[in-house]
C-alpha cells in the first residue's frame, strides 16, 4: 500500500492532477496495485487565509509518505517568489531530491516544430542537479532602488553534489541501454571555477563506466544541437540553472509543456512528481488544459516506487492517446476538454 500526497496547488493544478489520479486509479486497478492518497491545502490561497506555505506539520507528514504528486505553482495574487520559493525550492531542498529527471520525448502524433524530426529523433533525458546553483539564495543587494545599486547572486557547487548527481546520470544511462552516451553540459570555457569542478568529477567518474561513451557540450552549443540534431542526445547531465533553462528548449522539440513531466528524486528518500507547465490563472477552471504532462508524471512516480508494468502501461496509453489524434493540437483551443483528454487516456490503459 503506498501512500502518495498529493499537492494540487494552485491555477490549473487541481485540474490536472485530478485527470492524473483517474488514470493512476485505472492503471492500479489493472495491476492491482493498492495505494492511498493524502490531499494536502497548499498554495496561492491558503497562503493568503492564512500567511502559511509549508508549515512545519505538513511537511514533517510529507516526509512519511512514498511519493509526492504535486500540480502547479504560482497564484496571481501572490508575489512571483513566494511560493515557488516556499513550496517547491522547500520541498526540493528540505527532501534533498538532488536528481530532476525529465525526459524529452516525442510521442507518435505530436507536432514538432523541428523540421524533418519525428519520434525516433527526440528520445533522451536531461538530468539536473537539483539543488545547488545559484538556487541556494546566496546573495544579496546593496543601495537598492538607486543608480548604485548592487546585486549579487552566488553559484555554489560542491564535490559531493556534482558527484553523485554525475554517478546518477552514468547509472541511468546504463540502464536506459539506448545509445549508451553521457553529455556533460556545462560553460567550463568561462565558469572556469564551477565547472572546472564538473569537468574533473565527470572525468574522474567516467572511469568507473568504461562502457558508456562520454561526451562533453557547453549549453549554448547544446541549445543549437537539440534543435539542429537532438537525435544526437541519449542522456544529458547538467547543473541546476543550465538544466533549467535546456529542458524548456526540450519540452518545446518534444511538442510543448502540456506533454514535459518531470521527477524531482530522492534514490533513498521523498520524491516528488510534477508537470513542469506553469499554473496558467487565465485557464484555471475552463476545462481546457492539457493534462498529459500531469499524467506522465504519476507514471514516472509508480516507475519510480518500482511499480514498472504499471508506469510502462500509463506511458503507453499516453501514446495511444495521442497517436489517435482525438487531442487535437494540445492547445488551449483544440476543442477537447481536460476531462475528455483524461477519459480517453484511461480508457486506454
Amino acid at each position: 500500500m503506498y501512500k502518495i500526497a498529493v499537492l494540487p496547488c494552485d491555477g490549473v493544478g487541481p485540474e490536472v492532477v485530478t485527470e492524473g489520479l483517474k488514470v493512476l486509479a485505472a492503471a492500479a486497478a489493472k495491476f492491482d496495485v493498492k495505494y492511498e492518497t493524502v490531499p494536502y491545502d497548499v498554495g496561492g490561497d491558503r497562503y493568503l487565509r492564512t500567511g502559511e506555505i509549508l508549515p512545519d506539520s505538513v511537511m514533517a507528514e510529507l516526509a512519511q509518505v512514498d511519493a509526492i504528486y504535486l500540480g502547479a505553482v504560482g497564484h496571481a495574487d501572490v508575489q512571483p517568489g513566494i511560493l515557488e520559493k516556499g513550496i517547491l525550492l522547500k520541498l526540493r531542498f528540505d527532501f534533498d531530491q538532488y536528481v530532476n529527471l525529465r525526459p524529452i520525448k516525442l510521442y507518435p502524433g505530436v507536432e514538432t516544430p523541428i523540421k524533418n524530426k519525428g519520434p525516433e529523433d527526440i528520445d533522451f533525458v536531461v538530468v539536473r542537479e537539483n539543488t545547488e546553483d545559484m538556487y541556494v539564495g546566496i546573495g544579496g543587494s546593496m543601495k537598492k532602488g538607486t543608480p548604485d545599486e548592487v546585486a549579487v547572486q552566488e553559484a555554489v557547487y560542491t564535490r559531493k553534489g556534482t558527484e553523485r548527481i554525475i554517478r546518477y546520470a552514468f547509472e541511468l544511462a546504463r540502464k536506459r541501454a539506448k545509445n549508451n552516451t553521457l553529455t556533460m553540459v556545462d560553460k567550463a570555457n568561462v565558469l572556469t571555477h564551477g565547472h572546472d569542478l564538473w569537468t574533473r568529477t565527470f572525468a574522474e567518474v567516467g572511469q568507473e563506466y568504461p562502457d558508456i561513451k562520454q561526451e562533453h557540450a557547453f549549453v549554448d552549443a547544446c541549445c543549437m544541437w537539440f534543435v539542429k540534431n537532438p537525435e544526437w542526445f541519449d542522456v544529458i547531465v547538467t547543473t541546476n540553472m543550465f538544466g533549467d533553462i535546456i529542458t524548456d528548449l526540450g519540452a518545446m522539440i518534444q511538442g510543448g509543456m502540456g506533454v514535459a513531466a518531470s521527477g524531482n528524486i530522492n534514490p533513498n528518500g521523498v520524491s516528488m512528481f510534477e508537470p513542469i507547465h506553469g499554473s496558467a490563472p487565465k485557464h484555471a477552471g475552463n476545462n481546457v488544459i492539457c493534462p498529459i504532462a500531469a499524467i506522465a508524471a504519476t507514471g514516472m512516480m509508480m516507475d519510480h516506487l518500482g511499480e514498472t508494468e504499471l508506469g510502462l502501461a500509463i506511458d503507453n496509453a499516453i501514446q495511444l492517446a495521442l497517436a489517435s489524434g482525438k487531442l487535437g493540437d494540445l492547445s488551449t483551443k483544440s476543442g477537447v476538454k481536460t476531462t475528455e483528454a483524461g477519459d480517453l487516456v484511461a480508457s486506454l490503459v
